[in-house]
């Protein structure tokens, strides 16, 4: 497969778990022939016996996922940041939502003090592709690929984790924002979906788009 060059020096894919970020991001990093920097769930010791039991559980998944990101953030600081592409499927700030999500208020402020202490400045992507898809949709894509700890997700805390990256990405604007209608196109198994949206994405260069794939071959 060639390589596409593009514009874009750090792409970071966005959305809930089950949207397809990570699938997404492997196949862009593919065609950009750029350096891929995944968010490691399967890692995170504690991530099951959060889903499990969320209040017990939360504190130490969270500080994981924090310590995690930090020191990617950190090796990818260390890289030439212009060359080659970067492609990621997470945003830094994000840690700091599902924290407010899952934390009380004295695990919040250990949190943030520990985040304080880290001091990570991440650099700002050049675009933000933001995965949008209802919550049923969520639930029969997480139950379909079968990932064990996934089960134990409860409906509602996934209803929340959904009105809370809509409310985050409807007052962003740190970078071009690329928001696509996840629920209509399967950019990873159907290819007509994924040259579409490919395309939208080297277009892209400034302020906040919308990618819905409606009819075939229209995109606003």
């Amino acid at each position: 497969m060639p390589v596409v060059t593009s514009h874009h020096r750090y792409i970071a894919i966005e959305g809930p778990i089950g949207v397809g970020k990570t699938s997404l991001a492997r196949r862009l990093s593919e065609s950009f022939g750029s350096e891929l920097m995944l968010e490691d769930a399967a890692g995170n010791p504690f991530l099951e016996r959060f889903y499990d039991d969320p209040k017990a559980a939360a504190l130490p998944a969270q500080l994981f996922f924090l310590f995690q990101r930090a020191q990617q953030i950190q090796s990818l600081q260390q890289h030439d940041m212009f060359t080659p592409v970067h492609v990621s499927d997470f945003l830094m700030d994000k840690d700091r939502l599902f924290a407010e999500l899952t934390l009380d208020m004295d695990e919040l402020q250990l949190y943030q003090q520990v985040a304080d202490k880290l001091s990570v400045q991440a650099p700002v992507p050049d675009l933000v592709v933001y995965l949008q898809a209802p919550v049923d949709v969520l639930r029969q894509r997480i139950i379909g690929r079968g990932i064990k700890s996934e089960q134990l997700i409860a409906a509602d805390y996934l209803t929340q984790l959904v009105d809370l990256y809509s409310r985050f990405f409807h007052e962003y604007n740190e970078s071009p924002l690329l928001i696509v209608n996840a629920a209509e196109i399967d950019p990873v198994n159907k290819e007509e979906d994924y040259q579409l949206l490919l395309k939208r994405i080297l277009s892209m260069r400034n302020g906040r788009h919308y990618f819905n794939p409606l009819p075939i071959g229209d995109v606003i």
